[in-house]
């Protein structure tokens, strides 16, 4: 995965989060779990702040979908 794969990130993100709610997430911690995530392999140094939002994003809709689901049950 690379920075600019948001939907990835955001999926395996949820995954290893399933319960935090990702918009109480520092922007310096989720650029250090993105880095850690298997899988992931690109540049440190090429986040930015436009990315880690569109992740911060993508990993919120999967949040939120699961916990729309959860409601149904």
């Amino acid at each position: 995965m690379k920075w600019t794969d948001a939907e990835d990130i955001g999926i395996a993100l949820h995954q290893r989060f399933p319960r935090m709610d990702p918009l109480s997430v520092r922007f310096t911690d989720l650029r250090t779990w993105v880095l850690e995530l298997p899988g992931f392999d690109d540049d440190p140094g090429a986040s930015s702040e436009g990315k880690l939002e569109a992740i911060q994003l993508a990993w919120y809709e999967e949040w939120r979908e699961a916990k729309e689901g959860d409601v149904g049950r």
